[in-house]
């Protein structure tokens, strides 16, 4: 090595100190000064870790004054370099002295990486390698954006989240019956918007008491950090803007959580709320936005102005007949106010598609069609012949079933709101398991009537209602603990019931819901103190992490508990579907309540019967709440479609028998029995309503079916989990495997990147299996939807990981020293999100393998091959072989880099042909849809003709860029 003061060099082993200057060379010593750091070295000259930076011809450098020059020639003085050229600013002809370069330039590109020493180990350069293509199967992939949720594979919900998420700004109503999945369909659909780029701001509007279940099912489940805005957070904000420069509190996240009853309160927030420009509004309860005609609530107007001005909508409702035509009309009139414009048009419209229904209802069942009923299908289908089909109904067995599918086909096609309106029900969908009840009658201890009684004649019923005791008359123990010293569940059977329970269950896990926090933490310490009981508590004063804990002790298999107390909170969006066993400790009021209770285990996908056991107290409030719900509802053992209602319609006796000191038998009896007959009136007129047609279509019909084998096979693939083992090894992340099928991840103090996504200081866990990350939901599920992997891919492909490597090749039948290059292209183009650019040209490796003549050997040597079969090379000798070759690269990496100039031509041609046909086919299928069924919207054609005309300039404009560079030198 030869020394000069004023030379620049890099250091081998740390890059990151940026360009040295020589300072001094003395006898055996060189002293070099990296200002960047402020770091002085001293090195042996005889063996210096260091590498001298040389420019060539056509390199841009940049001067450290900040201009830059692009090199047209280089002078050597005694060593010391000048490099002379054109200033890129100005075009004027100057000289830079080497020691006058920038001190903090960094060489990232490949080939400068290389000629510099700066070589990388080669699981780096494969890792690269992988990330390009694993990154350019996902951009084109049809599941991108469907399988990153935490959710079992549900058909119809993820035909539906892929029929509307695949949309642009799509405006729908989910009417799916409870349990069904609307929170999931709308996560998923919400999830696909954003992975896919369609949506980038989202606002979630819902009840205030749901406020924090939408919270933790985003973040849960689909891995989506929504933040809540209030009072507090939107004053905060304000007060930290500038007094001069007001800032939008809205402003400040892309994914927005707001309560209605928030916007409805208070005006200037809701002013600034609509004052944003946001991609998609979800709004949960949509039922309970009141309209008629001539009376509209201001919650109504506030969500139909958002409407007016937010493209893509998602409403979320109970099933809509529920509630009378009039207030689905209203929804409807959110979605599209063009469509659904008046109610007395609306009115006339549906008198049309009851028979439209009735016929296809007759289809469905395989039912001859009445006349009528024919008559309404060939004026319906009038553009087509229809009149072979309906002889074949009466044909033979095939010809029939063919027939009736091609009708109905038909018929979904032209189905008024079958584009905008999705709609499933137990009736259609299967897989839910079978209930049964274990009802335990109990004594009512004496001292808890005394409370009640003492409670009932403290003061006027009126007065008694305001009080917060009246919500413990069906939970005495909360009665009783406040009058009383003792604790209360030394003295209530339902405890001995408990433990009797659970020690004839033996280790089966069993979930207990009672009405009050205070119940489940005293609950909790009588098992531990009688019986050396293990149990675990969830209720709303726990953080999100000490109830994850607290689920994740429940669900595992082994050091576990196997019982978990949980108070109301415990009934919301929380899956426990491993369990088979629920205790309801006391009951609730609200049939809703109590379907929300028993959706923690009655779920599409649960394999066993659910057991519900059922403590009551006889002749009490609890026990005439148990008759309501058992004779009256047959809510246990069956879901309640009508519970609402009937609810709604006793309401004032329900409150009668809770403050009845003495239940009279008869009374409960009538009211039982009157109950029954209205559920049973109720019951009949949903089903005579039902929509078969519409229910077919919200179902998917096949395409579901399909959708869920896709995404199992994806899942089982082993490509992702042997991606990600790389990405840790290469980034140090520690890994211990745990039993169930989940991997620990650590950071360690050696790691690549000291901000690895989604990886926390303490750690975390993940797992690839599905069925392990809905039991543990404190692990994380890694799909190639995940952002850690997404963020993986993207930490690698954004810095200079794995760009330049150099391998040894053993191979006797090649003279020893013969080498190759194996560079990396990419061809990629960029677009706003929302034009979906990537599906049809995504970033597209291209990879060319020349040797010392620039011969392209691509095709003749695969990857693989030279995968197996290259070993690593030492530091010193990558050096060494580097300056051999130095003079042979650059013009080799110029022959690799026309080779793959080649080939765009064919692959931009190839992408504007897949985009040209597909827009145009979508286009032409929507323009036919729009001619039969009003719903589909013009700002959709018009979208795909704008979508197809700004791609193909961009398509045009797709660049070549140089991604890495692999050395490979012959050894024997």
């Amino acid at each position: 090595m030869s020394f000069q003061p004023g030379q620049r060099w890099i250091s081998d082993g740390e890059s990151d100190q940026g360009l040295g200057t020589v300072t001094s060379v003395e006898n055996r010593f060189v002293s070099i000064m990296f200002t960047a750091t402020g770091d002085i070295r001293k090195y042996a000259i005889d063996n210096a870790p260091l590498t001298r930076v040389i420019f060539q011809k056509g390199d841009t450098i940049p001067s450290h004054e900040g201009w830059q020059l692009v090199i047209t020639d280089t002078e050597d003085t005694d060593g010391i370099l000048t490099y002379h050229g054109t200033r890129v600013d100005n075009d004027e002809v100057t000289s830079l002295k080497e020691v006058m370069i920038d001190h903090f330039i960094k060489f990232n590109k490949p080939h400068d990486r290389l000629l510099n020493g700066q070589v990388d180990r080669l699981d780096w350069f494969r890792l690269r390698k992988d990330s390009l293509k694993h990154q350019y199967q996902q951009q084109q992939s049809s599941l991108t954006g469907l399988t990153g949720g935490r959710v079992s594979l549900i058909p119809h919900q993820l035909y539906i989240a892929d029929e509307v998420g695949s949309r642009f700004a799509p405006r729908v109503l989910l009417a799916d019956e409870v349990g069904l999945g609307k929170t999931i369909e709308a996560g998923l659909i919400i999830h696909q918007q954003l992975v896919t780029g369609r949506a980038q701001r989202v606002l979630i509007i819902v009840p205030e008491s749901l406020t924090h279940q939408w919270l933790v099912e985003m973040l849960r489940r689909f891995n989506l950090h929504f933040s809540i805005f209030d009072e507090t957070r939107c004053q905060e904000i304000a007060n930290a803007s500038d007094e001069d420069e007001a800032v939008n509190p809205f402003s400040a996240e892309q994914l927005v959580l707001v309560n209605l009853n928030f916007i409805k309160d208070n005006p200037e927030w809701y002013e600034a709320l609509i004052a944003e420009e946001w991609d998609l509004m979800v709004v949960d309860e949509a039922h309970h936005l009141n309209w008629q005609v001539n009376n509209v609530s201001v919650e109504y107007l506030c969500i139909e102005q958002l409407a007016q001005t937010i493209p893509g909508v998602l409403l979320l409702t109970a099933t809509p007949d529920q509630l009378g035509h009039e207030s689905h009309f209203a929804r409807l009139r959110l979605l599209d106010p063009d469509r659904f414009y008046d109610y007395q048009t609306f009115i006339e419209e549906e008198t049309h598609y009851t028979e439209v229904a009735d016929a296809a209802n007759a289809l469905v069942a395989n039912k001859p069609l009445t006349a009528q009923q024919q008559e309404v299908l060939t004026t319906l289908l009038a553009e087509s012949d229809i009149s072979a089909l309906l002889s074949q109904l009466t044909a033979s067995e095939d010809e029939q079933a063919n027939a009736r599918k091609t009708l109905l086909n038909q018929l979904l096609d032209r189905h008024g709101t079958g584009r905008i309106l999705f709609r499933n029900s137990r009736n259609t969908i299967k897989g839910f398991p079978e209930r049964k009840l274990h009802a335990t009658a109990l004594s009512m201890p004496e001292a808890y009537q005394e409370a009640i009684e003492d409670f009932l004649l403290s003061d006027t019923r009126d007065n008694l209602l305001e009080k917060k005791q009246a919500n413990y008359l069906h939970t005495p123990e909360r009665l009783f603990d406040l009058a009383s010293i003792k604790p209360w569940y030394e003295i209530d059977p339902r405890v001995d019931y408990l433990i009797s329970l659970l020690k004839t269950l033996n280790k089966e896990k069993v979930l207990v819901i009672c009405a009050h926090a205070e119940t489940a933490i005293e609950l909790e310490n009588a098992l531990r103190v009688k019986e050396g009981m293990r149990a675990a508590v969830f209720h709303e004063g726990l953080s999100i992490f000490e109830r994850d804990r607290a689920a994740a002790y429940f669900a595992q298999d082994e050091d576990s508990a196997q019982v978990l107390l949980c108070s109301e909170i415990g009934s919301e969006g929380r899956n426990f579907q491993f369990a088979h066993h629920l205790v309801l400790f006391d009951l609730p009021m609200n049939p809703d309540l109590l379907e929300q209770r028993i959706g923690r285990l009655d779920r599409i996908g649960q394999t066993q019967t659910i057991n519900l056991h059922v403590p009551y107290f006889e002749q009490s409030a609890q026990s005439a709440l148990f008759q309501w719900y058992q004779e009256g509802l047959n809510a246990f053992e069956h879901t309640c479609v009508t519970g609402r209602a009937v609810y709604e319609a006793y309401a004032e006796q329900l409150t009668d028998l809770k403050f009845s000191p003495v239940v009279d038998e008869k009374t409960i009896e009538k009211f039982v029995n009157d109950s029954h007959q209205l559920h049973l009136t109720l019951k009949a007129e949903l089903e005579t309503g039902r929509d078969k047609l519409l229910e077919l279509n919200s179902s998917g019909q096949g395409r579901a079916e399909t959708l869920v084998e896709d995404i199992i096979k994806q899942d089982n693939h082993t490509s992702l989990p042997q991606f990600m083992f790389q990405v840790f090894d290469v980034f140090g992340i520690a890994q211990d495997d745990k039993a169930d099928n989940a991997i620990a991840l650590q950071p360690t103090e050696h790691m690549l990147s000291g901000n690895f996504p989604c990886l926390p200081d303490d750690g975390t866990t993940v797992t690839f299996h599905r069925d392990t990350a809905l039991a543990c939901e404190d692990y994380h599920l890694l799909t190639w939807d995940h952002p850690m992997v997404t963020g993986a891919i993207d930490l690698v492909l954004s810095d200079d990981v794995g760009n330049s490597s150099i391998g040894l090749l053993k191979n006797p039948a090649l003279p020893a020293g013969t080498f190759f290059l194996e560079c990396l292209f990419t061809l990629e183009a960029t677009a706003p999100s929302q034009l979906q650019l990537k599906r049809y040209l995504p970033t597209t490796p291209i990879r060319v393998l020349v040797d010392k003549n620039a011969n392209n050997l691509a095709d003749k040597v695969s990857e693989q091959v030279l995968d197996q079969q290259l070993v690593p090379v030492k530091k010193q000798v990558a050096l060494q072989l580097v300056k051999a070759l130095k003079g042979q690269v650059a013009p080799l990496v110029e022959k690799a880099e026309s080779h793959a100039a080649s080939q765009v031509n064919a692959l931009i041609n190839d992408a504007e042909n897949i985009m040209n046909e597909k827009l145009e086919q979508e286009w032409q299928r929507l323009s036919a849809l729009k001619a039969i069924n009003p719903s589909v919207r013009q700002e959709e054609l018009d979208f795909i003709k704008v979508q197809q005309q700004e791609l193909d300039t961009y398509i045009k404009k797709a660049q070549l860029k140089f991604e890495a560079v692999r050395m490979i030198v012959v050894t024997h």
